[in-house]
């Protein structure tokens, strides 16, 4: 009993204990409207992929005619320099020099025969006129005889007057038969030439194919070979073996202007929408080793995957010095530094 009574005058000294306490006041937080917005970073980081500013992509050659493998007779090493017009590669040339021999041949024999035709052309042409011209006199010499009918006999008369109407139709048929024979002769000096013309288009592949089979750089730069299904493994080609025309062979770069291709996340657009934004380039392969780099180009509007709220802009950062450790296809980070920023 004695207990309940204390704990009853406890509970009631807290109660009160409560009740003496002071309220406690509200207190109203307003924005202040002139307050700085928070600066942007400084520094805004991405990654990338190294790129060749001018860069060709040569593939296997396509001749003109029955397709088929074409065997690698002789490739370029991998990382070489060159020239424009240097070798890169050669193929098998065998069957496009015996296609042009033929052709050659069959040239050659077909402008005899057409010079020929010809010449007897210019001498049927010729004979046709000399028989033309004395079938013409014939018929004046029969027309002269025939005004002598007057003094003439009846029998002398009609003579000459059957010899005038045979010279009249001998004349006659020479003339139709000269066109015909015009036509004829034409005809077959067009066949002739239609069969040399197609024998030298057949040449002129085979010169194009034995040509387009020497591989030429189109650009100086240095050499990186392309990889391909070879004998049941992927590898770049080697000398000997054989690849179906349009196979990647080699990609030539210029490694003296190269660029970083990356993204920059919407946020942080407003970096490169100014003019000389700057970056510091940093090789995964070299981590050790920063490049200096400029804004090149960027891509006005965000893009971003399917059904992704992520969006980012495409930029473009070309690198300023030069180095041989810099190549195509090389993972780098890019720390963008803001037009004005200290680096």
């Amino acid at each position: 009993m004695m207990m309940w009574r204390s704990g009853c005058a406890v509970a009631v000294a807290i109660v009160l204990g409560a009740c003496s306490r002071p309220s406690l006041r509200e207190v109203s937080v307003s924005a202040d409207s002139s307050a700085p917005a928070p600066e942007p970073p400084d520094h805004i980081r991405s990654t990338g992929t190294v790129q060749a500013v001018r860069v060709q992509n040569i593939a296997v050659p396509q001749i003109r005619g029955p397709g088929g493998q074409l065997t690698l007779t002789h490739f370029i090493a991998n990382g070489t320099s060159v020239k424009k017009d240097d070798l890169i590669a050669e193929f098998d040339k065998v069957q496009q020099m015996d296609d042009a021999r033929d052709a050659r041949a069959k040239v050659d024999d077909l402008n005899h025969q057409v010079e020929q035709m010809r010449a007897q052309n210019r001498s049927d042409q010729a004979r046709r006129a000399a028989d033309l011209k004395q079938a013409e006199a014939d018929l004046a010499k029969a027309e002269i005889e025939l005004q002598k009918g007057e003094v003439l006999s009846e029998i002398d008369r009609l003579k000459n007057q059957a010899k005038a109407e045979d010279a009249r139709a001998h004349l006659t048929s020479l003339k139709k038969s000269g066109q015909f024979h015009d036509v004829a002769d034409a005809a077959a000096l067009k066949l002739l030439e239609l069969q040399r013309d197609r024998q030298q288009i057949a040449l002129d592949r085979a010169t194009n194919n034995m040509e387009r089979l020497s591989v030429r750089a189109p650009i100086s730069g240095m050499v990186a070979l392309e990889s391909a299904w070879r004998n049941g493994a992927q590898g770049p080609f080697q000398e000997g073996d054989q690849a179906w025309p349009g196979q990647p062979l080699v990609r030539i770069f210029d490694p003296t202007e190269m660029i970083v291709n990356t993204q920059v996340s919407e946020p942080d657009g407003a970096v490169i929408s100014q003019r000389g934004a700057r970056a510091r380039v940093f090789l995964d392969a070299y981590p050790d080793v920063a490049f200096d780099a400029h804004l090149e180009s960027a891509s006005p509007v965000a893009s971003g995957g399917l059904q992704s709220p992520i969006r980012a802009f495409s930029a473009k950062f070309k690198i300023d010095s030069r180095d041989v450790r810099i190549l195509p296809d090389l993972s780098a980070a890019v720390e963008i530094v803001p037009n004005g920023a200290k680096p």
